[in-house]
């Protein structure tokens, strides 16, 4: 007995030591942390009625998503069509997503419930996109779609997440109160594709917007159109949209202000031709004023002598013609630094091979004192420089010198070197670079054939970005020459210039006017150091 006591003395103990340890390996058992973060959007687990329902006679619907989900702006992304006088109800709770009529339905007819973007599980805010619940109050139910894609009409380049929709000939209203009912967003590849359509006219536009409420609110938004409608008795596809920014009807001055610095800056709506700019207010500042468009005279800035006025009026003219006033309100406490600054063209330490060394301020200059002016080359001041006034750029200076290769340089500004209008001074600067080699420069020769001599095209040379580096205009075959560009991928781009106005016009919707065509070659250019290529453009005629 005491040998069978002794035992059970000793297995006890060892039981609950290894039952506290199966306690605790239980306790550490955690959900994995730090995971990759959920991408998914909601799955439908289950329709009741099920969707595509024929004879649907129920007042309410629930769909069951395999996750808990939400509803944002329901108002502005829920439509049902054909419309309805109460809309429906909308509930997300846990799982359910319920609907509810509030309305008879209309009989033998098909309803479309379009979700847009405004179902997303709970957890990561994650859309499910384009989502449709459609029914029939009859026998039949609407089966006719329309398919396509949206571009870029400039760069032609597929666009995503932009808002297609379809108005019925009879309710046109774009530029009304009432949302289209039939719409979608475009995937990756800017397809889209509207389905379960009645046959009818539509008419069709992509809208680029910023409100979401598939509404055309003005110049603010991208949007894209047929000129003519659509007469949708079979599906229809390849529908090509292309969306377009409109020029502004009416000029505004959208944005003025007094900086820190003292410069008054003024931003347009849109370019403007000839353009002035008349101080009204106090008008004695008028005649003192500098002005300074920009290239695309769609901005100026305005340098006054003095900032002791409470407020200031100021009209923004074309070819003489008042467009618009603006007053501009100042704190008397309000304080301003003038600066005087300087950039050049230097890249890093380097030079473009071929190119003159430039220096831009920050404000007009009157005058500069060339003694305090110096370039040192391997340490030694040299003499034969010229200094030049930039004729298109008043606030650049060029300094022009034979600059040779595996040289030192170095520009020396003592204090006071230039002075602005405002009498401000630049302060010491020095700037040490040398000549870049001609290997890491490419060259190419292009020879550009057109469709038709009786026409114009602008010729557009694409850096990073699609940024328009150069541009030529042309209406016969040419030969083109890029010397010394960096060794890096460049892409041509041609505008059918239609008006010869000499850049790209966007187009109008109330006129039904599509922008100025153009096209892009399709092959990009690799430029390589030190090496002169050449290539042939045949340019199409315009689709």
């Amino acid at each position: 007995m005491a040998n069978i006591k002794r035992t059970i003395f000793l297995t006890v103990p060892g039981l609950v030591f290894f039952y506290s340890l199966f306690l605790i390996s239980c306790a550490s058992v955690q959900s994995p942390t730090g995971g990759p973060r959920d991408t998914i959007q909601p799955v439908i687990v289950k329709e009741l009625p099920k969707n595509l329902t024929r004879n649907f006679t129920a007042s309410k619907i629930e769909i069951e998503f395999d996750e808990f989900v939400k509803l944002s702006n329901e108002f502005t992304e829920i439509s049902v069509s054909p419309a309805m006088d109460i809309p429906p109800t909308y509930k997300a709770r846990k799982e359910i997503l319920q609907i509810s009529f509030e309305e008879e339905l209309q009989k033998n007819t098909t309803y479309t419930i379009n979700f847009g973007k405004a179902i997303a599980d709970v957890n990561e805010g994650n859309i499910l996109k384009n989502y449709s619940y459609v029914f029939s109050t009859g026998n039949e139910i609407d089966s006719l779609s329309i398919s396509g894609k949206v571009i870029s009409s400039l760069t032609k380049q597929n666009l995503k997440d932009v808002t297609v929709f379809i108005l019925p000939i009879s309710q046109d209203s774009l530029f009304g109160k009432k949302k289209a009912s039939f719409f979608t967003t475009t995937d990756t590849s800017g397809s889209f594709k509207l389905s379960n359509l009645r046959a009818d006219k539509y008419r069709i536009y992509a809208l680029n917007e910023q409100g979401g409420d598939r509404i055309y609110n003005g110049n603010s938004e991208e949007i894209g159109f047929l000129n003519e409608p659509i007469n949708l008795n079979k599906d229809t596809s390849n529908i090509e949209l292309q969306v377009f920014k409109e020029v502004p009807k009416i000029f505004s001055v959208l944005d003025r202000k007094i900086e820190s610095d003292g410069r008054v800056t003024l931003t347009f709506n849109k370019p403007i031709q000839d353009p002035s700019v008349n101080i009204l207010e106090p008008s004695a500042l008028n005649t003192s004023k500098t002005v300074e468009f920009s290239n695309i005279r769609d901005s100026a800035i305005i340098w006054l002598p003095e900032l002791t006025f409470d407020s200031l009026k100021v009209a923004v003219n074309s070819k003489e013609k008042s467009l618009d006033t603006v007053i501009l309100r100042r704190n008397k406490r309000d304080t301003y630094t003038p600066l005087l600054n300087i950039t050049d063209n230097i890249i890093g330490t380097k030079i473009r091979p071929g190119s003159e060394l430039a220096i831009k301020f920050s404000s007009p200059i009157k005058s500069y004192d060339d003694k305090l002016i110096s370039i040192l080359e391997d340490s030694i001041a040299i003499r034969g420089f010229e200094i030049v006034k930039n004729e298109r750029n008043p606030r650049t200076y060029n300094i022009k010198y034979p600059w040779k290769l595996k040289k030192q340089y170095i520009l020396r500004l003592e204090n006071n070197a230039f002075t602005d209008i405002l009498e401000n001074k630049t302060k010491a600067y020095a700037r040490k670079f040398e000549l870049d080699s001609e290997d890491n420069y490419g060259s190419i020769s292009i020879k550009i054939t057109v469709p038709d001599t009786s026409k114009n095209y602008i010729i557009q040379w694409l850096g990073d970005n699609d940024k328009a580096l150069r541009q030529d205009r042309i209406s016969k075959n040419s030969l083109l020459n890029y010397t010394r560009y960096p060794t890096a991928k460049y892409r041509i781009r041609v505008i059918y210039d239609a008006n010869n106005n000499g850049e790209w016009d966007t187009g109008n919707v109330i006129l039904k006017k599509q922008p100025e065509d153009t096209w892009t070659f399709d092959k990009t250019i690799s430029l390589r150091p030190n090496w002169d290529l050449e290539e042939n453009v045949i340019i199409p005629n315009p689709e």
